[in-house]
């Protein structure tokens, strides 16, 4: 039996009793060693992955977006592809210059109808298959969002903002000609007027429209000063909608409020059908007249998961997924064996399941994702055929997405292979479950750990500790550049679900609520010893960072203990009291994360805030946070810096131009935060 190290060193061999080392054999190992690269920088360009993988409705084709990365323009393309559920055929339907989003088939599988820019805004356009000819539907001037097929083809609905003109609150003198005056000042009413990666708001509201499915002029179906989603579905006569919106009086102040209403295409009449304390998304009209939709009670904690609903004809509601402890999302309905599908997560990886209607439970598929490629989060879709074939967006610890589907008779083949040219060739730090007791409680905790590529257990490696945001999310075994870029730089990473984390129930997730941070703190550090345990980390080189949730926890780590050797805090919360007053969902904070008003429990929100332990800090640390950011705005990262630059301790801010909360949303933004990081560690290091 051959056995090559995980160094790619030597080779043993055993015959009989004995045990033998050919020179030969060694330079081999050698060899196919030298001969793959680690995972570097410049690969993350040469990266593709798949998302929204759409199944014909005759089941033998998918189409799905290719996901690439421009070098030159520092942006990710969007291009749509075509391969049928043997894995043959794979070709693309657009192309590169033209970023797709949103392809859906038509009811009978003769076209594919997707967004994509005409130049100047995105439009609806279509694609008749068997004649390969394009037509442009629309010509909005806001884009649309969440198209869907009438039942009967004819039709398309969508929803699109409508701007509203206020009149001037003030009037001034007319400027004289060819004057060049300052731009005029703005004055906001409205409690939501800014987003993260928005910026702030323009004056409006979301409306749902239709338009016939060969062209013409959009009609506009809701009206009102709410904002009404792409959260609906089709009547099955093709006659109405029926969607999830928040009318209610105070519906800014009620962010977790959403109710059911049916609104007639041809009169617009609208009529509420539930009313309802708390969520409620993605009907699905049944056949009998009921309706099936995502929901939750609002009971004003922090994570509140969703469950399937069944509203009857009468108004009564049921739970058909009672039986399942996760948070559900994504519903489809399968005509096959009337199952409702779903996403749900499960111990950190994603999975599709079914219900059927009397509630018998059944999982699909498992290992949903890699649509998040910089850390190891949550995502993933999946879509079904008329016949029950399921096509999804299958990954894994070493890749980022590929399509894959599975038969009715539950066989699974993955059809692409986007990265196969590239990360064949490189060697990949390898990933391993690991699980652990907190010592706070004794709970059984999940984590992840990943090794430097040739790794070897008699060394003694530095740690880095990657700490998930949310706090409310998952990592999982999926792909993630971040980690592998950390990995290959010759740490050993270890990322955890301490409790707060999504996965594992409601219970633990709601563990932190109204605690956060708080013993999460011990799962984290008691993930950090049952490494060291293991006996290849150096016990004296460990390091830490994290971003939103996890920017929150390095931070409470760092006045916690002074055990690590360098710490960067990324876009974290310094201050609950100015954070729950800055941040752009400041109507959702202040009423799910804490018991009040911070003006009314000050201790409540100064006792969880990382700024009162920064007396205790002498850990170095780097902030780094994007200047656009409106969900952890940059005054919180410059909180901490100038109270550490008060105090001598050694500190850097870097502020990212242009980036909001989701820095890596440019290739290059992403690269730069791992370098940083990076960076800051090697210069807080024992190494020479």
């Amino acid at each position: 039996m051959n056995l090559r190290s995980r160094s790619g060193i030597f080779i043993i061999l055993f015959v009989g009793n004995a045990i033998f080392l050919t020179a030969t054999q060694s330079l081999v190992a050698q060899s196919d060693a030298a001969a793959k690269q680690r995972f570097s920088q410049t690969d993350l360009f040469e990266l593709e992955y798949a998302v929204d993988p759409q199944i014909s409705p005759d089941g033998k084709k998918i189409v799905y977006c290719r996901i690439s990365f421009d070098i030159m323009t520092d942006r990710t393309r969007s291009q749509l592809w075509l391969v049928d559920t043997q894995g043959e055929s794979h070709r693309p339907l657009t192309d590169f210059d033209v970023n797709v989003s949103t392809p859906r088939w038509s009811p009978d599988g003769t076209r594919i109808a997707y967004v994509a820019s005409d130049g100047k805004n995105a439009q609806v356009f279509c694609r008749w298959m068997a004649e390969g000819v394009v037509a442009k539907v629309t010509s909005l001037v806001e884009a649309p969002q969440g198209i869907k097929w009438s039942p009967d083809g004819k039709q398309f609905a969508f929803s699109s903002f409508v701007p509203r003109v206020a009149k001037p609150a003030i009037k001034l003198p007319t400027k004289p000609k060819g004057a060049s005056w300052a731009e005029p000042p703005k004055m906001i009413t409205r409690l939501k007027y800014r987003a993260d990666g928005k910026g702030y708001l323009r004056d409006g509201f979301q409306h749902l429209f239709v338009v016939r499915s060969e062209g013409g002029t959009p009609r506009q179906v809701t009206t009102g000063d709410y904002d009404h989603p792409a959260d609906f579905a089709w009547g099955r006569q093709s006659e109405s909608l029926v969607f999830c919106a928040n009318r209610s009086p105070d519906a800014e102040l009620e962010p977790n409020r959403q109710d059911l209403y049916r609104v007639d295409i041809a009169s617009r009449k609208m009529e509420i059908l539930a009313q309802r304390k708390g969520k409620t998304s993605q009907p699905i009209l049944l056949d009998d007249g009921s309706i099936l939709f995502l929901g939750n009670v609002d009971d004003l904690k922090g994570y509140q998961p969703s469950s399937i609903y069944r509203l009857q004809k009468d108004g009564s509601e049921e739970v058909i997924s009672g039986e399942l402890d996760r948070n559900i999302r994504a519903l489809r309905f399968s005509t096959t064996n009337n199952n409702v599908l779903f996403l749900y997560d499960d111990e950190g990886r994603t999975n599709v399941g079914a219900f059927s209607l009397n509630g018998e439970f059944k999982k699909l598929a498992t290992d949903v994702g890699g649509t998040s490629i910089g850390r190891p989060y949550s995502s993933g879709s999946f879509s079904i055929s008329n016949e029950g074939r399921l096509a999804y967006t299958i990954c894994d610890p070493h890749s980022p997405s590929n399509v894959a589907t599975v038969a009715k008779d539950g066989a699974i083949a993955k059809l692409t292979e986007l990265n196969k040219d590239l990360l064949a060739h490189r060697e990949m730090g390898q990933v391993e479950q690991h699980w652990f007791s907190s010592s706070f409680d004794n709970r059984r905790i999940q984590s992840w750990i990943v090794k430097p590529p040739q790794f070897d257990a008699g060394k003694k490696y530095p740690l880095i500790l990657e700490i998930h945001g949310g706090p409310f999310a998952n990592y999982g075994p999926r792909f993630s550049a971040e980690m592998q870029l950390m990995a290959a730089a010759g740490y050993v990473v270890l990322y955890v679900n301490p409790r707060g984390s999504t996965s594992y129930g409601k219970e633990f997730g709601n563990l932190i609520h109204h605690r956060y941070p708080g013993n999460d703190y011990d799962d984290l550090i008691s993930a950090v010893d049952s490494v060291i345990e293991k006996g290849f980390v150096d016990p004296n080189q460990l390091y830490v960072t994290g971003g939103s949730g996890g920017g929150v926890l390095t931070s409470w780590i760092v006045g916690k203990t002074n055990r690590f050797k360098a710490a960067v805090v990324a876009k974290p919360v310094i201050n609950w009291f100015s954070f729950a007053l800055t941040a752009d969902s400041y109507n959702y904070f202040y009423k799910y994360w804490f018991p009040g008003y911070p003006w009314d429990h000050s201790e409540a929100y100064m006792s969880r805030s990382p700024i009162s332990l920064v007396g205790n800090v002498e850990t170095p640390t780097m902030l780094l946070t994007g200047e656009q950011d409106f969900r952890t705005p940059i005054s919180e990262s410059e909180q901490f810096y100038q109270a550490l630059k008060l105090r001598k301790v050694k500190t850097a801010l870097v502020r990212v131009p242009g980036a909001g909360h989701g820095i890596a949303a440019r290739p290059s933004h992403l690269l730069s935060k791992i370098a940083y990081i990076l960076y800051w560690f090697e210069s807080n290091s024992k190494k020479p």
